[in-house]
């Protein structure tokens, strides 16, 4: 079986974050922006991937079609055991263009896509070729948006429990809006703070020393730069709470110096950034031996989010799916994997990721 093709579908879906606000830098994000990546074979299969693409779609379109498809056309489809050599021969191959970045947000969606077609070829769901399902459900954190007024971060923190969300992250940048989530959601309901790197050192720890009695799950992405994993592990060490990274991390390379220099509780692979699936198992396996935690990335709507159900399926460990919280205008998979009213998100057992995209909802929000 043959790969015939590699297509980039820019998808654009309006939202309503009720309270909260979407930025990259100063610019608002009024839409999410998907990029699915649609591989072709001369049998008929098609497998599905997903490029982590939020203000960059246009730029990860290219990538696919300029770098990553002419590297996977006509080519035998490798089976799961051949992916990983496929993959590292491609990412060897497009070295030159970066490791991280918009490189490899491309190979992602490649990757997601062959470990999609290559379970749908055995016709089982992607957990099957990894291991054994552990959770035929996972629960769902709702990942607020930046609000700023306490009082609003408060309402929106009831209104998601409400809705049966279990747990809940905040990204925000106060001591303030922190204690007033806590004291909304009561001391048993897992809270997380997303800093998106705004301090350097000195400002980090003393920001997670004021934030010890609102007993966050961990404190995420404190430090400027991502890549400060020295100082990184000295708010660890000196603010007394858990530490997460990673959602700019690409590559287990990148993980291990992470994980290595004990910059991290809990590490924070994004499916859609790192390499695919293929990364995502080394970081996985890396994790495990250097005793990290595992708290996937995922606020997505395309295939990436399915891909991170069946990963976090196969693993036991307690651990949340992230989910934006956000009400959208439309859904590529038509609501099928909603968190239930009881929070939580069922693992497609279709074959491959799980589900078919709705193609009339990818005609209707594409981007030429």
């Amino acid at each position: 079986m043959l790969i015939t093709d590699v297509r980039a579908h820019h998808i654009r879906i309006p939202y309503d974050a009720g309270a909260g606000s979407f930025k990259q830098g100063a610019s608002a994000i009024a839409a999410l922006d998907i990029v699915v990546v649609e591989v072709s074979t001369d049998s008929g299969l098609t497998g599905w991937g997903d490029a982590f693409s939020y203000v960059c779609a246009k730029t990860t379109c290219a990538a696919i079609d300029e770098m990553v498809a002419p590297q996977a056309r006509g080519q035998q489809v490798p089976d799961a055991a051949g992916i990983p050599a496929f993959m590292e021969n491609i990412q060897r191959n497009l070295h030159l263009f970066g490791r991280y970045g918009i490189t490899m947000f491309a190979i992602s969606g490649l990757d997601i896509a062959l470990w999609d077609l290559a379970a749908r070829v055995q016709s089982v769901p992607l957990h099957r070729l990894i291991g054994a399902c552990k959770r035929p459900q996972v629960p769902a954190y709702a990942s607020l948006l930046r609000i700023g007024a306490p009082e609003q971060v408060a309402e929106e923190c009831r209104t998601a429990l409400r809705r049966g969300y279990t747990a809940i992250k905040l990204h925000e940048t106060t001591t303030a809006a922190v204690f007033a989530a806590r004291q909304a959601i009561g001391a048993g309901v897992p809270l997380m703070v997303d800093m998106n790197c705004p301090l350097d050192g000195p400002a980090a720890i003393a920001f997670a020393q004021a934030c010890r009695a609102a007993a966050p799950m961990f404190l995420e992405e404190p430090v400027w730069p991502p890549e400060d994993f020295a100082t990184l592990a000295e708010v660890r060490s000196k603010g007394g709470l858990n530490i997460a990274a990673g959602e700019n991390a690409c590559t287990v390379h990148q993980f291990r110096q992470m994980m290595s220099a004990g910059a991290v509780s809990h590490a924070q692979p994004s499916v859609t950034k790192v390499g695919g699936v293929t990364e995502y198992l080394k970081i996985a396996a890396l994790a495990d031996e250097l005793g990290v935690r595992l708290a996937p990335h995922s606020p997505y709507f395309g295939p990436g989010l399915l891909a991170t159900l069946q990963l976090m399926s196969v693993r036991d460990d307690g651990s949340f799916i992230e989910v934006f919280y956000m009400k959208r205008a439309a859904c590529l998979w038509r609501g099928r994997i909603d968190a239930d009213g009881s929070g939580n998100m069922a693992v497609p057992e279709g074959p491959g990721l799980g589900c078919e995209p709705d193609k009339e909802v990818m005609e209707r929000y594409r981007v030429a």
